[in-house]
């Protein structure tokens, strides 16, 4: 560390010296000035960073001194930023521009790459398509920075689908090229993404000033246009259309206006990064608006709408100027009103500006035409008094009807030219607004024929809606027009047009007077006529339905329909109008809802065709936004008005709060999904921003409920201001085109088995229509037979259709063809696959030629990737996804041929036998596998309703598929690490560094403390296997493949970890922090691995092997950097991850010490006593209490107290381990089993340190009622348990008579709170084997004996050598016995079997040491009689213990086994042992001399262990012969 600080420090000093230097050469005062007050402050930082390592190098330990050195590092860090900013910056940015040019470069060769193989006659179909579309995205934007954002995941993308198009490519040159391009782009976009984060970190402040250039830079090239366009020199681009630049301009109005709300909310938080990133996107979506209104304008031939288009762009880029200099000014002063309310304004200018833009489109003019028209002629229903009819009732009544058909008709024309040409909608928006017209003078004059004022009231209400349903209509229609590929905006639009229609419906039903049936045919003839456009182009969803949904509601509506129609048949023929119409009215329901379903049907049946590619769901739906928006407006201005009634304040409170409620849901769910930290920032500020203006709101609307009073009022208004604009923002916001649906591309063999249905049901609905009109006329005149000829004939045709529908939805069942495709593809395999195994068995398999083994290995491992990554897919799709199921299929199936082959090429390069029938039985088993999960699937079929037992079998076939690909992935994984190669490892490595910017987070299941542990424990794994590979490659080099493999697998678990880790963190920075330390470690293994490939490949190679021990160096000092990130992240929580680990080495220590002072080692220093440490003991112990508190009181707290209430609890419980084990040394070595209790008793009060420190980490941040925060309580009652017990120990470690029984009772509490961790149902660390149990229990024999003599001779001597013995013997017992019971191989009524034995043994042993300690307190014959009992009940466990390992073993036990289990057997032979070694004692007693002072005689102590044999024998075997004759024996002797 101090060498570190030295090299850094001369660095420093190197620095400064080049500043003064430049300082000294520079003529400009000011910068002169400048440069040494940058030398002056990384002079102080240097000066600070080096006391701190000196302080961190004389105190390693310390924690406190090793943040002090961080913080002066950080600062350090920054001042050398500060003094050498442009040096940096420069460097940074040329860094990036070579990293660009080197992606660049490799995206072409990539391309050309794809472009080859997919011309290639050989390749197969495969997922090429999705390359070939991922090239043909523009991957090289104008903007610098969108380009970065847009390219790097494009090139992500690009790079997926090229590594899965290789194993479908059959020519091996091609696959071979586009496998190295693929890799050469993965490697350059890593580079680029770094360099990316490193300039976007040195060069953030200076996005604003980049955007405002940029946008200045725009108005200058916008001036040279204009300039052109007079001249009429103006003249589009190659590839250029009205319809695309009109899209752009539409498109990018929405990103340039939801970048516009971002800006606004990241300005108002004083979040100047943030801010810069917004006005980036600004100007990015300004560039797309330009070149659009450019396209626009030379497309254009009248010069009047050239002018128009570009002037109001240039409007726009002006007033866009002004935001961002303004957002500048209020970046800086985030709190000062003056600047918010500048930049609300000029943010609303452009907004209008953008409004002013859009509507100059051709074709956008007609329709804001049309709905002014619409306006202003519903201004009459405003009117109290409507003019008096002329005419009429029943020329007022023709006349409405009259332009109730052409208000339809004129409504239909209007959705089908919102699909076509600006020309087309421009036509048929004029003729809709002027159908409008006449329409509503035609119902004004209606309402004048009303007879009462309520009827009048309700037909102008009618009228109302009407209006309202036309402006829905025209502005859903100018949406499509200006993005016809916007999702569900078809059938938005496609309701819009039935809501018309359904106004029109009531207002015709209400008003005229017909025969009673006729306007019901009229209204579903207008109905059909509507519905009917649902069936022109099916390539939209028209609902949520799935397939099988559709199928469902087909067969109800033709149901009902049935028993329409033949209630249409008899109440025409019987004359019973009333009921006549009702079924007319129920018909045209069915039928409605019958085409609905047919038309979603067909879309999902185009959808799953395996050459179509379906739609994606957005982020969020930008028209819930803009419905949302509009009610919520509706709602805030009917409480603005002075004569709103209390009925109606309640009605707009409601609905602005289920509106609000929506918005806050949406944005919530947003945030949770997307991957984009700006767009995440954005949902929750605007979020938060709507429900308080919300909350704001229901404070003034609950005072003005309470008392209607001009101030009340004039709050409630004001109150509204904050919500609309808060609401205007989020739907702005919200417009962005990356937050949209992609909608689905339909093939033309999609198209082709669309058709079937799509014909029957157009079919129907014609039949169906002639059969109202006909019903019509026969309800009037019911004998008329040609006409029921004709109904009939309607009604036959309508069942014939209905039939081919239903039939045609059943045979067009989405993916059941491509299942029997795949599944007979799959059983060719296996065919082969057989073939291959029967040659290798008869040794005539010839080997492949022209690739080589490692190459099919790359084959094959890639084949299974890729395979593994479809098996869920597949099954979720086969569960409800019907529309998916075909395109899962087929993508599976594809990738079994290549992989067939390349495992028999790779059977028959392999020279040993097993290995070859290993390689394709796995295979076979794979393929077998996938062919059950085919067939479950396919008989799923992707319906819900299902029968249970098909989701069973699904699940399983998943199940068994997924352990066929792990075990044939680690087969091709263990041979490629021993043959060095390491492609797939590599690629492995890659995949996780790029899924850390992939695809959208959910909210984390655990919280950052659960992830930060995991991910320190796997770091330090790496940081092992690091230093494993460095000693690897100098002594066996060919080893380092299983090395490389275990690295990569560790770094794979690290990165999966490490994403839920960045949202669960504290702030985003320090989240971005982690991914980012997280992903430059996974660069440092893949080169780490690459260099450990290539040394085994060459294993004499110095220069290789020095490469790798430099990688390696790189790969630990990165690994330091995660670390660092991750305490960063939790402060308090890490410490507490030291502060465990440092425990653990103190009981370590301590289980060192008792080994010597079991041994009679552990002498005194000197004349010392164990009063002379008794009050150090105790002031230490009390310390450590007060600690403790703090400890518990903390992991509710701030990181930074917990962080030093652990560091002072691990501080405090050194300090106690180190005088007790002084104080235990001074008792001396003459009485090592009281060493041993008082080393015990601290070992103890360390052990529950150790645990509370665990659950204060686990319960940091929890709230009171959590687990976590219960197991912390217990941890705190057992710490105080121990030390109660150590301070109780302490006191009577001298005193004689006491001593014993205190050791015994510490002894029992040990055993209960090992009990306790034995009955927890949390699985032992590791497993151990039914032999080592069997070991552990003898111990408990030994135990028993030592208890039962204490309790007989009730001396201290004894008592305390039991309770260590028995402390000792329960504790590896219990261990042993959950290791063992845990083992995987032993079954589950077994291990059941061990616990409870095992929990009997420690209960009975724990009943044994109390009976022993009541025995010693009171001394009776009585008493000691009944220690017989209890230590039966302890052998009898210890029996059953023994059986239930044996049964572990798995194999019955003999007649022997019975025998040496018996009770009585193992106390004879504990006797036997013990008379033997009783008689060896005695030869050596006449040895020795007596001792100077010996507290028992010899004599007496060898009859002492006599008595202790003698009742041993006599509790364990009370009526055996065999004792009998050994005690007569012994007594002899």
């Amino acid at each position: 560390m101090v060498r570190q600080a030295r090299i850094l420090a001369q660095a420093t000093s190197d620095l400064v010296n080049a500043i003064k230097a430049d300082a000294e050469g520079e003529s400009d005062l000011e910068n002169s000035r400048k440069l040494l007050s940058a030398a002056k402050i990384l002079a102080d930082a240097t000066a600070k960073m080096v006391e701190a390592a000196k302080g961190a190098a004389a105190h390693p330990d310390s924690e406190e001194q090793q943040q002090r050195l961080r913080e002066a590092a950080e600062g350090l860090r920054m001042a050398t930023n500060a003094a050498a900013q442009n040096a940096i910056k420069k460097k940074l940015v040329q860094r990036l521009e070579h990293a660009a040019k080197q992606a660049a470069a490799s995206a072409t060769q990539t391309i050309a790459a794809a472009q080859h193989a997919a011309s290639t006659p050989k390749a197969s179909a495969g997922p090429q398509p999705l390359l070939v579309q991922s090239c043909k995205r523009e991957p090289f934007p104008q903007s610098g920075e969108v380009a970065l954002m847009t390219f790097l995941p494009t090139g992500g993308k690009m790079v997926a689908a090229a590594k899965a198009s290789v194993p479908t490519i059959q020519d091996q040159a091609s696959a071979m090229q586009l496998s190295q391009c693929a890799k050469n782009l993965g490697t350059a976009l890593a580079e680029l993404r770094t360099a990316a984060q490193k300039a976007q970190e040195a060069c953030g402040p200076l996005e604003m000033d980049s955007a405002l250039s940029v946008v200045q830079n725009l108005e200058k090239d916008l001036q040279e246009v204009k300039a052109a366009a007079r001249e009429g020199k103006l003249k589009p681009l190659p590839g250029e259309t009205m319809e695309k630049c009109a899209q752009d301009l539409g498109n990018s109005t929405k990103a340039v206006s939801s970048a516009i709300a971002q800006l606004l909310g990241e300005v108002a938080q004083g979040n100047e990064n943030y801010a810069g990133i917004a006005a980036r996107e600004v100007a990015g979506g300004l560039r797309s608006l330009a070149q659009a209104a450019r396209g626009v304008a030379a497309l254009t031939s009248d010069p009047a709408v050239q002018a128009i288009v570009l002037d109001t762009a240039s409007d726009v880029l002006d007033k866009a100027s002004s935001l961002i200099e303004e957002a500048k000014k209020a970046a800086g002063h985030p709190g000062d009103p003056e600047s918010q309310q500048r930049l609300a304004q000029v943010a609303k200018a452009v907004t209008q500006a953008l409004n002013r833009c859009v509507s100059c489109l051709p074709g956008q003019r007609d329709v804001d035409n049309a709905l002014r028209a619409v306006g202003d002629a519903s201004k009459r229903l405003l009117s109290d008094k409507l003019p008096p009819s002329t005419g009429t009732f029943q020329e007022a009544q023709s006349r409405l009807n009259e332009a109730a058909a052409g208000l339809n008709q004129a409504a239909t024309e209007l959705v089908q030219a919102s699909r076509g040409t600006p020309q087309d909608l421009a036509r048929a928006s004029g003729r809709f607004g002027q159908d409008f017209s006449t329409f509503l003078e035609a119902g004004v004059e209606m309402a004048g024929q009303a007879p009462s004022q309520e009827d009048r009231a309700q037909v102008v209400s009618n009228l109302k809606g009407i209006s309202m349903s036309s402006s829905k209509l025209l502005l859903a229609a100018k949406a499509l027009s200006t993005d016809p590929a916007a999702p569900n905006l078809k059938s938005q639009l496609a309701a819009a047009a039935r809501a018309v229609t359904d106004s029109i419906n009531q207002l015709i039903t209400m008003c005229t007077q017909q025969a009673p049936g006729q306007k019901e045919c009229d209204n579903a003839l207008r109905e059909l006529e509507t519905v009917r456009e649902l069936l022109e182009n099916p390539v939209q969803p028209i609902n949520d339905m799935s397939y099988f949904g559709c199928l469902d509601s087909v067969m109800e509506n033709s149901k009902v329909l049935g028993e329409a129609m033949t209630g249409i048949s008899q109440n025409a023929k019987n004359g019973n109008l009333p009921e006549f119409g009702e079924a007319i009215a129920t018909a045209s329901k069915a039928l409605c809802g019958f085409t609905e379903a047919a038309a979603q049907a067909a879309y999902l049946v185009g959808v799953s065709d395996p050459n179509s590619q379906a739609g994606q769901q957005g982020l969020v739906e930008p028209t819930q936004f803009a419905r949302a928006n509009q009610a919520i407006q509706m709602a805030c201005q009917s409480l603005g008005e002075p004569g709103c009634t209390q009925a109606q304040v309640l009605s707009a409170a409601t609905i602005v709060a289920k509106h609000t409620s929506a918005l806050c849901n949406s944005c919530r769910l947003a945030s949770a999904r997307t991957a984009n930290p700006t767009a995440k920032r954005q949902f929750v500020q605007s979020a938060k921003e709507v429900a308080n203006s919300t909350a704001n709101l229901v404070k003034t609307i609950k005072a003005l409920d309470g008392a209607f009073t001009e101030e009340n009022r004039a709050q409630c208004r004001a109150a509204t201001a904050p919500l609309l604009e808060a609401v205007d923002n989020l739907s702005a916001f919200a417009s962005n085109p990356e937050f949209s649906s992609i909608p689905a591309q339909i093939s033309p063999e999609g198209r082709a088995a669309m058709e079937p249905i799509v014909i029957s049901a157009k079919t129907m609905l014609e039949s169906a229509g002639g059969l109202i009109q006909t019903a019509r006329a026969l309800a009037v005149n019911p004998r008329d037979p040609p006409r029921w000829s004709v109904l009939a004939g309607h009604s036959r045709t309508v069942s014939d259709s209905i039939k081919k529908l239903i039939t045609s939805m059943r045979d067009k069942a989405p993916g059941q063809l491509e299942c029997e495709t795949a599944i007979a593809a799959l059983n060719s395999c296996l065919r082969d696959l057989d073939q291959a195994s029967l040659a290798a068995v008869s040794q005539q398999l010839a080997p492949r030629e022209g690739i080589s083994k490692e190459a099919l290995h790359t084959q094959m491992l890639t084949a299974v990737q890729e395979i593994s990554h479809l098996i869920e897919p597949l099954a979720s799709a086969a569960r409800a996804e019907a529309s998916q199921l075909g395109h899962k299929v087929s993508q599976m199936a594809q990738y079994f041929e290549p992989l067939t082959l390349a495992a028999v090429g790779a059977a028959s390069k392999t020279l040993s036998h097993p290995q070859q029938m290993a390689l394709l039985d796995q295979t076979k088993t794979l393929a077998e596998s996938a062919l059950q999960l085919l067939y479950t699937a396919k008989e799923a079929g992707g319906n819900p309703k299902q029968a249970a037992h098909t989701q069973e079998a699904l699940e399983e076939a998943v199940q068994m598929m997924t352990e066929a690909v792990e075990d044939l992935t680690t087969t091709l994984n263990e041979a490629a690490s021993a043959a060095g190669v390491v492609g797939g490892m590599v690629d492995s490595i890659t995949q996780a560094i790029n899924q850390l910017d992939e695809g959208p987070m959910g909210e984390p299941e655990g919280s950052f403390v659960d992830y930060q542990t995991t991910m320190v424990r796997t770091a330090k794994a790496i940081a092992v296997t690091v230093q494993e590979m460095v000693t690897k490659s100098n002594t066996n080099p060919e080893e380092l493949g299983p090395l490389a493999n275990q690295l990569t697998s560790d770094y794979g678990r690290l990165a999966s970890q490490a994403k839920p880790a960045a949202v669960a963190a504290e702030n985003e920075e320090i989240g971005a922090h982690i991914k980012h330390r997280v992903q430059e470690l996974g660069h440092g293994c893949s080169a780490l691995v690459t260099k450990a490939g290539a040394l085994q490949c060459s294993p004499s190679d110095a220069y290789t092997k020095k490469e790798l021990i430099e990688c390696a160096r790189r790969v630990s000092e990165k690994v330091s950097h995660v670390l660092a990130a991750l305490q960063a992240g939790n402060r308090g929580t890490q410490a507490c991850i030291t502060a465990a680990s440092a425990v653990s080495g103190i009981i370590a220590d301590l289980d060192t010490t008792i080994m010597f002072a079991t041994a009679g080692t552990l002498n005194r220093e000197g004349a010392e006593t164990f009063a002379d440490h008794r009050e150090g003991i105790l002031k230490t112990a009390k310390v450590l209490v007060e600690d403790t508190k703090v400890l518990v009181q903390n992991a509710a707290g701030s990181q930074e107290k917990l962080a030093q209430a652990a560091q002072s609890s691990v501080a405090t419980i050194t300090r106690l381990a180190d005088v007790v084990k002084l104080g235990a040394a001074s008792l001396g070595a003459e009485d090592p089993e009281t060493q041993v209790v008082l080393i015990n008793a601290v070992k103890d009060v360390a052990k529950a340190l150790g645990d509370l420190i665990s659950a204060t980490k686990a319960a940091a941040g929890k709230v009171g009622d959590d687990p976590a925060v219960w197991q912390l309580k217990n941890s705190a009652k057992v710490m105080v348990t121990n030390v109660t017990s150590l301070l109780k120990t302490v006191k009577a470690v001298e005193d004689e008579a006491t001593k014993g029984t205190r050791a015994l009772e510490a002894t029992t509490e040990h055993i209960r709170q090992e009990l306790a961790v034995f009955c927890s149902p949390e699985p032992p660390a590791k497993t151990s084997t039914p032999e080592d149990f069997i070991r552990m229990t003898k111990g408990i024999t030994m135990a028993t004996a030592k208890a039962v003599a204490a309790g007989n001779s009730c001396r201290q001597e004894d008592v305390i050598a039991t309770a260590n013995l028995s402390r000792r013997a329960i504790a590896d017992m219990l261990r042993a016995c959950k290791e063992a019971a845990y083992h995987p191989e032993v079954a589950p009524e077994v291990r059941l079997r061990a616990l409870h034995y095992g929990r009997e043994c420690a209960n009975g042993y724990l009943e044994l040491l109390d009976h022993v300690l009541l025995t010693l307190q009171k001394p009776s014959p009585e008493l000691k009689q009944q220690l017989t009992g209890h230590s039966k009940r302890v052998a009898g466990s210890v029996t059953e213990l023994i059986q239930a390992a044996e049964a572990m073993k798995g194999k019955p036990l003999s007649w022997y086994d019975l025998c040496f289990l018996d009770p009585t057997v193992i106390a004879e032979n504990e006797l036997l042992g013990a008379a033997a070694a009783i008689e060896a004692a005695a030869k050596k007693l006449e040895q020795l001399k007596p001792r100077a002072k010996p507290k028992v005689s010899p004599a007496s102590n060898l009859e002492g262990q006599c008595r202790e044999v003698s009742a041993v024998c006599f509790h364990f075997l009370p009526h055996s012969p065999p004792s009998a004759h050994c005690m007569d024996s012994l007594a002899s002797s």
